[in-house]
């Protein structure tokens, strides 16, 4: 099986702009998602699916294979779609272009969610909120989920909301929160299909491209994970990834 790794990466980020060639030791932040996704066990192939040709240049000077795609295209799972159309694979994974920190483990976890549930068509990870910066940031994507860990719904905000508790302070203790992580692994044809959908008031109010696919009536299967990734969409999210790197050292 034809397991693809395409990391969306443009350039125009509204909130930190020119993210992806962020310096980070040395290495432009998209040369650190590549390199992880590479130590994937699951799966063949890499490559990174930019609208710029200084990413496209960047990426090349590093060794890893760019495709071009057109700047008009606005969600990540649109441009993955896009360069996975003369690719040949079975299963698409779509690793967010901002996760410099993103575990091969964890990749695995969400490839392995549709190697074992062939009626699953969407797959992705999310991780049990313990911080309370976690729970109140709207950078940090909520999800919630069913007993069957398909998810109900992703949102920015805080969500479920926890009616008995008077202080937002004590509502980790009263509730069970998910962040949700910037990874998506579709099935081929439903990657196709998800690009073929209309783009939804949903999606649109909370720039989230994944409610597409809910508000079109399909399900998206989440694994539960103990690990964890810090996505990178401000100046600061940035200098937290740069001072954890620099810890591992």
């Amino acid at each position: 099986m034809k397991i693809v790794c395409i990391i969306p990466s443009r350039y125009a980020s509204q909130r930190l702009p020119a993210k992806s060639l962020a310096d980070i030791h040395g290495k432009p932040m998209v040369q650190h998602v590549y390199e992880r996704a590479k130590r994937s066990k699951l799966l063949t192939e890499v490559v990174v699916a930019t609208d710029d040709e200084r990413i496209e240049s960047a990426v090349k000077k590093f060794g890893g294979k760019a495709v071009m795609t057109p700047s008009s295209i606005q969600s990540g799972s649109d441009r993955v779609a896009f360069a996975a159309r003369n690719l040949d694979a079975d299963i698409v994974v779509n690793v967010q272009g901002d996760e410099p920190l993103i575990s091969p483990a964890l990749i695995d976890q969400a490839v392995q969610l549709l190697l074992d549930d062939p009626e699953a068509v969407v797959g992705t990870a999310v991780k049990k909120i313990t911080s309370l910066d976690d729970l109140l940031t709207p950078n940090v994507v909520k999800a919630v989920i069913d007993r069957n860990h398909y998810a109900l719904y992703f949102t920015r905000s805080l969500v479920p909301f926890v009616r008995d508790s008077k202080e937002v302070t004590d509502w980790l203790k009263q509730a069970v929160f998910y962040k949700h992580f910037g990874i998506y692994v579709y099935r081929s044809s439903f990657l196709q299909k998800y690009a073929s959908l209309t783009p939804t008031s949903l999606e649109q109010a909370e720039k989230l491209e994944q409610l597409r696919i809910l508000e079109h009536g399909f399900r998206i299967k989440t694994v539960i994970t103990e690990l964890d990734s810090i996505p990178v969409d401000t100046q600061e999210d940035l200098n937290r990834v740069r001072a954890e790197l620099k810890a591992q050292k």
